[in-house]
């Protein structure tokens, strides 16, 4: 069986049957479907030959759906793009980032739970698990590519490639940052991220998230973590896990998830790229994912609820600062405007506080002499009419904390 047919009339399309489309897809077709808009001849072959090779060779052992009809095929761990080849398996990941003493956890928080449990079904049926040994990849789409221009601009953070700057670098154009600062030497760090669901349309997005990077340095490097809400990029909505890497200020370098051969996945149980299935209520019980980055044994491990979840090779930063550690820690949101500026975070202001405004919430560095800190933020809002941002300190479970968010609108840069 090729495909099956859900009660809504959609489609599910195996992976033998998805990539043979691949392999026999002419532009001449692509050009007279919707999805093509204003794709050249040349940007299709360049969409083509990316895909090719970033299924080439792949053996799927199960494929499902998630809430969203976002489709994830296992694949074995060597298999995945950053693996494929000659690299070595991974290394066993190291233990979580030492973190500061006291209780980290909120009597009111729900904590995200791994999206993949063996015991859940698609809708087609299908098990949303990965067998042993294998992890889940999003299926991506010429489709999916042309909607954001071509290849390259498929790569970059920001769609059509606009507006790349560092994080915490004052607002370029079409987007803003409203976070907490730190400018420290470090090997990582840990923080809880508040997640809400604001309504965003189009190609805007709104995130929160992770930034662990250089200070003003040329070229920028990051490793990013958090969540995003891109109905451009992902078809839905809701709250997606999205991890993200530059080593040269997004230009040529850079992507999400498992779209390029950067990260290492390790774990079966997370969905990069898949909607996370919980948000906040305002007023009401808050949901949190545990967030955490760790420099060690010369990789970028990527914990999330303390628990591994894959690495950024420090390789990947060549020579650069991020091979050896960052110098900044950044907790907070980021928005990019379309057609006007998104609601960041829960959509209310920073003094909205708990349970109306986003957070982060005990956030921790590691020191270069691999202890564990509290963080010290400084609060940045270069656009206080639509997003603000609080940073204080507390007693358990909040530490070093920072809200922020806000509303948006047509005037915010």
């Amino acid at each position: 069986m090729t495909a099956q047919h859900d009660g809504d009339g959609t489609d599910f399309t195996d992976f033998t049957t998805f990539t043979h489309s691949l392999a026999s897809a002419r532009y001449e077709d692509f050009a007279r479907s919707p999805a093509a808009a204003a794709t050249s001849a040349e940007d299709f072959a360049a969409m083509t030959e990316y895909l090719g090779n970033l299924y080439r060779g792949i053996e799927v052992t199960r494929s499902f759906a998630d809430d969203n009809g976002q489709v994830f095929d296992c694949v074995p761990i060597g298999s995945q793009p950053a693996l494929r080849g000659n690299s070595p398996l991974p290394p066993e990941a190291p233990d979580p980032p030492p973190v500061a003493p006291g209780r980290h956890g909120g009597a009111q928080s729900v904590p995200v739970r791994p999206q993949l449990h063996s015991e859940r079904l698609d809708r087609y049926g299908h098990p949303m698990s990965c067998p042993p040994g294998t992890i889940a990849m999003r299926r991506i789409t010429p489709e999916e590519i042309a909607a954001r221009g071509s290849v390259r601009d498929f790569h970059h953070k920001h769609p059509r490639g606009a507006g790349r700057r560092g994080p915490g670098a004052p607002a370029a154009g079409l987007r803003q940052h409203t976070t907490g600062v730190q400018e420290v030497a470090n090997l990582g760090g840990h923080s809880y991220v508040n997640i809400w669901d604001p309504q965003v349309t189009g190609a805007a997005f709104t995130v929160s998230q992770q930034w662990f990077g250089t200070v003003d340095s040329t070229p920028v490097q990051t490793v990013e973590c958090g969540y995003q809400v891109y109905p451009g990029k992902y078809g839905t909505a809701q709250p997606v896990l999205f991890i993200y890497w530059t080593a040269d200020g997004y230009q040529h370098t850079g992507c999400y998830n498992l779209e390029c051969t950067a990260f290492v996945q390790t774990n079966s149980a997370w969905l990069l790229g898949g909607t996370l299935g919980q948000a906040s209520v305002t007023g009401g019980v808050q949901i949190e994912l545990e967030v955490a980055w760790y420099l060690a044994g010369g990789n970028w491990w990527l914990y999330l609820g303390g628990v591994p979840v894959g690495y950024y090779p420090a390789s990947l930063f060549g020579g650069g600062p991020l091979a050896t550690g960052a110098g900044r820690i950044i907790c907070g949101g980021e928005v990019y405007n379309v057609a006007g500026w998104p609601p960041m975070g829960s959509g209310a202001f920073a003094a909205g506080g708990w349970q109306y405004a986003a957070y982060h919430r005990d956030v921790q560095y590691v020191a270069t002499n691999n202890t564990p800190q509290y963080a010290k933020l400084t609060a940045y809002q270069p656009a206080p009419n639509c997003y603000t941002s609080l940073v204080n300190s507390g007693p358990t479970p909040w530490y070093e904390y920072v809200f922020f968010g806000g509303p948006g609108g047509s005037s915010c840069s």
